[in-house]
């Protein structure tokens, strides 16, 4: 899938900058991705956000001593354009050797320049070590998990028409996941992480709900629009009344990205650290 990312930094060889340099982070729009879900960008059916953790955050006092903290991102789901990761990554390095009064400036500074490239208000959370609150202890997603069910496995590609709901029981329930994995579409990498789908109505088959999930095993695309993808097949196939699906995925190169996307405007996934994060 072509995101018109070849001038990106992503899967070429780069030189590390250490000295402030926003022009380093690279926008990838998001319309081409809902495109190919058929769907009006204009009229998203969810709402939602994208939650980067990182944890390789570092830049120099006044005095030129190093100081680290932690930071969490949300971009939200509506926001034209992604970050594309490694651009990100090199963004921050670029902070190592930069001076600042103090967190707050670094903090103004992250929310100027991401709310830029991805043309939306980006929230940022930040602590210096310990972060007490945004690492929060590792634990479990809350939901039944169908890991264990014992299914056939043939595809390895999205298969939507997997996927089945018995309109004869209708419940309210949350499921989870620890199989999920796609690939970088453009290094080919693979992306692993745990998915938590909780809806409202018609019983959804949870075999086959096992076997979609695993079904973007060899999958290339972004964290972002796997989830979108998600979102949109379990919508129309199973035609839920309410629906929210998130994604955590595991840190590359000290950040970490968990995509969220429910029909509630006014939800927010609960804050968590997973044992793979």
């Amino acid at each position: 899938m072509a995101y018109g990312i070849s001038d990106s930094p992503l899967g070429q060889q780069t030189q590390y900058i250490s000295t402030y340099t926003p022009e380093l982070l690279f926008p990838i729009p998001r319309q081409q991705a809902r495109q190919s879900l058929s769907r009006d960008p204009a009229s998203l059916p969810f709402y939602g956000v994208d939650i980067w953790t990182g944890y390789e955050l570092s830049w120099l006092d006044e005095r030129g001593k190093p100081q680290v903290a932690v930071a969490e991102f949300q971009i939200p789901f509506d926001s034209p354009s992604i970050v594309e990761s490694k651009s990100f990554k090199l963004y921050l390095n670029s902070l190592n050797q930069t001076r600042f009064a103090n967190i707050e400036q670094v903090k103004n500074t992250l929310v100027n320049d991401l709310s830029v490239v991805v043309d939306a208000p980006v929230a940022v959370k930040m602590e210096s070590l310990p972060a007490r609150s945004l690492l929060t202890a590792v634990i479990e997603m809350e939901g039944e998990c169908i890991d264990d069910l014992p299914v056939e496995v043939e595809h390895y590609h999205p298969a939507p028409d997997l996927l089945t709901a018995n309109g004869d029981q209708v419940v309210d329930e949350t499921l989870v996941s620890h199989l999920l994995k796609s690939n970088c579409p453009v290094t080919g990498q693979p992306d692993w992480a745990s998915v938590q789908v909780s809806y409202s109505g018609a019983k959804i088959d949870r075999d086959a709900l096992l076997r979609y999930i695993i079904s973007f095993r060899q999958h290339q695309d972004f964290h972002e629009h796997c989830v979108e993808r998600m979102f949109m097949d379990i919508t129309a196939r199973c035609q839920p009344r309410a629906l929210s699906v998130y994604a955590r995925y595991t840190r590359r190169g000290g950040l970490d990205i968990n995509p969220y996307r429910s029909t509630d405007p006014e939800a927010l996934p609960p804050a968590m650290r997973l044992v793979r994060q």
